[in-house]
């Protein structure tokens, strides 16, 4: 309790935009946080608790039936690769881990998909009798948290269609039954201001058990959270509003799959649920450059980003795990949203001959909460060709703390720092419309011409003598400029910073980057440059190594600078 009271206190010590929502709350200027019922959404009245049911399968199931494994396997955990020899089951689940996202991806058994067509059923057999030797009879710990017994049930039903149930056939399956009231019981509603995406995946574990196992109550409440949950966490033109380009696809997916099953089970919700999907389905593309998928924001734990990339581009991965009828459904959703919706929502893709580009701007200015988005308003992903030059280096971790808090700041994206400020201020669930409001009165502006894109945003005018932010980038064949400019007086520290994946060298007068096919010049009108190495995260938890160019200034304000980079 004193450590909690100890790091409320260094919050609001750090935080000046927090002591002035405290300050205004006292004095009665704000409103507090909305009234709400805990893990009881408005539009499930009546219908909770819900009972637990015996299971009667529409289809049966086989019983797996098989042998101890005889071979090592090797787990692929986020961040972290376990390998298990025959008689080391009760050893995964007694063994502690430093970050809690690899006990609970263990305990969702979230390793079953990845290994996709490599995986040994016999490990599935015994590490499943394993784990509910221990923890078959749900509780508040970590192991029935309502997210990881919904991605469990999942991954367990979906091997056993494909393989047969594990363990005893009987005791799986009240097993399974027993997740439904578990997971409805601790449902992730905390009001409309603070429910994420987990509220959806609750209800896609409950849709699908319900259907698998013959219980309507589950099915249908499931069914009631995933239709409620989509119109709040998709914007207009079908984005996730959380701000994290991996999560857009997670959650697609999730919906697809729902819609998959719907299908099968001819259910009414089918048709919302294909919709829902074929929205979603079409930002995919706007978030795809030619060097591949941009990993904006939070990258998720649940599963690396190429293993739902076959959502674009036909790769392996998800698919792998399906029949081709259902594979063909899912590619029939593709489409393409209209740039202006999808950049009226905050994103931007745009191509200009060799060049791609990604620009993401949340349209409050805050990265929404609750959310996965981090401080990214003025940063962008450049490809040349094939080729990612400058790179949104993502996150490897969360945390409130060091490098997990590092990778949630302005300083690691491509973008502007002025006096060690963020561009806007860190979000809390809590502030209301009308204080928001107050640090982000000029909401980004993103636009697209023949040649160029700019971004106007005014997040560092609760600063001092400091106005707007302005960064235009006109390309050429040839060569792309960026123009900065910030309004306003008095001096101040501005700081331009550039992430690439290239090998890079420091001249004299500018910085040699070079890459597969080609070498690039960059040069700047402004500021002191230095290097420094950095990782570039490709996976949660995996990273490569990485530069950061810095450009450093200390300038009176209204200042300009322009940055060139152009093929060498």
């Amino acid at each position: 309790m004193l450590n909690a009271l100890s790091r409320k206190a260094r919050q609001v010590i750090k935080d000046p935009v927090l002591r002035q929502w405290l300050i205004g709350r006292a004095l009665g200027r704000y409103q507090g946080e909305p009234v709400f019922t805990p893990h009881r959404p408005p539009y499930l009245e009546g219908l909770l608790p819900l009972k637990q049911q015996l299971p009667n399968p529409p289809t049966s199931f086989s019983e797996l039936g098989i042998d101890k494994p005889r071979s090592a396997i090797t787990l692929p955990l986020p961040g972290l690769d376990v390998t298990l020899n025959p008689g080391d089951e009760d050893r995964l689940f007694e063994q502690s881990f430093q970050d809690t996202e690899t006990l609970l991806a263990v305990h969702r058994f979230a390793w079953i998909p990845l290994l996709g067509r490599d995986l040994d059923p016999a490990w599935v057999n015994s590490l499943w009798q394993a784990w509910q030797t221990t923890y078959r009879q749900p509780n508040d710990a970590w192991p029935w948290h309502p997210y990881t017994a919904a991605e469990r049930a999942i991954n367990i039903l979906d091997f056993a269609g494909r393989h047969g149930l594990p363990g005893s056939a009987n005791d799986t399956l009240k097993l399974l039954a027993a997740h439904g009231p578990a997971i409805a019981e601790q449902l992730e509603y905390f009001g409309d201001h603070h429910t994420s995406n987990h509220m959806a995946n609750n209800g896609r574990g409950l849709f699908k058990l319900g259907l698998a196992l013959g219980i309507d109550s589950y099915a249908d409440m499931g069914a009631k959270i995933l239709l409620n949950e989509a119109e709040r966490i998709f914007l207009p033109s079908g984005i996730l509003r959380e701000g994290s380009s991996h999560y857009h696809l997670l959650l697609t997916r999730n919906y697809a799959d729902a819609w998959l099953v719907a299908e099968r089970f001819n259910r009414a919700e089918a048709l919302a649920l294909k919709t829902i999907t074929k929205k979603a389905m079409s930002v995919i593309p706007n978030l795809f450059l030619s060097g591949g998928m941009p990993l904006v924001g939070d990258i998720s734990p649940d599963c690396p980003p190429g293993f739902l990339s076959c959502l674009f581009n036909d790769n392996d991965g998800w698919f792998d795990l399906l029949d081709e009828d259902d594979a063909a459904l899912i590619k029939s959703l593709r489409g393409s949203a209209e740039e202006g919706t999808v950049r009226e929502d905050g994103w931007l893709k745009a191509e200009f001959g060799p060049w791609s580009g990604l620009w993401h701007a949340s349209p409050e200015g805050w990265s929404h909460m609750p959310g996965h988005g981090h401080q990214d308003c003025g940063s962008f992903e450049l490809h040349f060709g094939e080729e990612p030059i400058f790179v949104d280096p993502g996150r490897g971790a969360y945390g409130l703390t060091g490098e997990a808090q590092y990778f949630q700041s302005e300083a690691a994206h491509n973008g502007i720092v002025i006096d060690g400020c963020e561009p806007f201020p860190a979000n809390k669930p809590y502030y209301c419309g009308l204080f928001r409001g107050k640090y982000a009165k000029n909401a980004p502006k993103l636009e697209k011409a023949e040649n160029n894109v700019a971004l106007t945003y005014g997040g560092y005018s609760r600063l001092r003598s400091v106005d707007s932010v302005t960064r235009q980038w006109a390309f050429s064949e040839s060569a792309v400029e960026i123009e900065d400019q910030i309004s306003g007086s008095n001096s101040h520290d501005i700081v331009q910073r550039l992430y690439t994946p290239l090998a890079i060298s420091l001249n004299d007068d500018s910085v040699t980057l070079t890459g597969k096919e080609s070498a690039f010049r960059l040069t700047s009108q402004t500021g002191s440059i230095k290097a420094m190495p950095t990782k570039i995260w490709k996976a949660y938890g995996q990273s490569l190594p990485g530069t950061v160019i810095q450009i450093t200034s200390r300038s009176n304000l209204p200042w300009t600078s322009a940055l060139k980079l152009e093929v060498a």
